[in-house]
This record gives structure tokens, sequence and C-alpha cells, in this order.
């Protein structure tokens, strides 16, 4: 890519309107994502992680099944649920008007789904490694139970909250998100999309200079997660 990229145009390419909407959807999306990852994963990694209930395994597998399932199925089912006859999406539709399908509400339900286990595993895993016996002295000398999360948990996971963070954030999710979504140049089109759409019309300079955006990016997210790691 960095030998057969156009050298002399990339800088036009990237920076041309729709590069850059279709970037700044990328952006807006995959934080947004982010955020839903932490709000609503590490709850869910703590009662995986901390508690024993029948049908955890069931959870467990429910909660990676996106990991391991084609992004395009993933995209039917929440076209299925959240669609406009959808089991969820019909009643917001009646209720609120609300409807995500289609919509840059939509692209980032899609980048959640298919991101938030990633960080779901990573946060179990630390909160599964840590020595609990430091939480066990800090209440036994009278630490209430948000001071001992604050002062001892949080910063005994934080490496593993990091590397999931990181890892929830991506700009690269395509399948679950053109199915559910769709490609709206300006609306719903994130950077990869706008790959598919240059590299399937023939501006095959575009594709690779677009590309090469998401792989210093990627490249730069691998960085920070090994020494967001080494210095935990």
């Amino acid at each position: 890519m960095v030998t057969g990229a156009p050298w002399g145009n990339v800088f036009g390419i990237i920076t041309s309107k729709s590069s850059l909407d279709a970037l700044g959807l990328s952006i807006i999306a995959s934080l947004a994502s982010t955020v839903i990852a932490l709000l609503f994963g590490f709850p869910l990694a703590w009662i995986l992680a901390r508690n024993s209930f029948r049908g955890k395994g069931l959870v467990r597998g429910l909660t990676t099944l996106p990991m391991v399932l084609p992004p395009v199925v993933g995209g039917i089912a929440l076209l299925l649920a959240y669609g406009r006859r959808g089991f969820i999406g019909q009643p917001l539709d009646k209720a609120f008007g609300i409807s995500l399908p289609f919509t840059l509400a939509g692209v980032i339900v899609a980048e959640s789904f298919v991101a938030m286990p990633f960080f779901v595993i990573t946060a179990e895993s630390g909160l599964r490694s840590m020595n609990r016996r430091l939480e066990d002295a800090a209440r036994s000398l009278g630490a209430k139970r948000l001071t001992v999360f604050r002062r001892v948990t949080l910063p005994l996971i934080w490496p593993s909250l990091a590397a999931g963070t990181v890892l929830t954030w991506a700009l690269g999710e395509f399948g679950a998100t053109i199915t559910f979504a769709g490609n709206l140049p300006g609306k719903t089109q994130t950077m990869p999309l706008a790959i598919y759409i240059s590299q399937s019309s023939g501006k095959t300079d575009e594709a690779i200079a677009l590309s090469l955006v998401l792989v210093v990016v990627s490249l730069v997210v691998m960085i920070f997660r090994r020494q967001t790691s080494q210095s935990g």
C-alpha cells in the first residue's frame, strides 16, 4: 500500500469533503460506541467476574457471540430487532418516533454491538486476575465500598480497562454497519464504507489513500495499547 499509494494526490484525496465527512462520522461513531461499551460493558464484566448464577455460561456466550458472528449477520439481527417492524424498533417508532436504521445512531448501535464484547472480555479478565485480598484488607480497615473501588480496585484493573477501551475504539467496522445503517454519504458513510465504494467504482488511488489513513490510526492505537499494558 505504501509503495502503490498515489503520494502526489494523497493530501488532496484525504482532505476532500467526502473523505473528511467519512472520517468525521467514523470518529463520532467510534467514540460514542466506546462510551456505550464503558457504560454497559463494565457492569456486565463485573457481574461475570464477581458473581455466580444459573445461566452464567449462556450470558457469557451471548456477550461474546458478536466476536465470532459474521458482522453482516449481526446487521440483519439488528434490523430485525430495531427496524420499524422490529420487536424493539416498532414500539420506539410508535411511542417516540425514533428510527435507528440508516441513521448515525444506527451506525453507533452497530459498532457498539460488534465492539463491546472486546471490552467486556478484557475488563472481566482484569477483574478475575487482580488480587482481591487487597480489597478485603481495605474493607477490614474501615474503607467504604466506593472508596475501595476508587482507591484499590480501579488502579489495579486500570491497564485492562485501558486496553479494552482501545480495542473497543475502532474505525474499521464494516459488515454490521452497511447492513443496518446503510452507506449514505455524509450521513452513515464511515471510512471503511467510503473505501469500499471507491474500490468498487474503480477509484483505486482514492481507496488506497483512505486505507492508509486507517492503517496509520490503527498503528497508533496498537502502540498506545502496548505502552499502556507495559506501564501497568
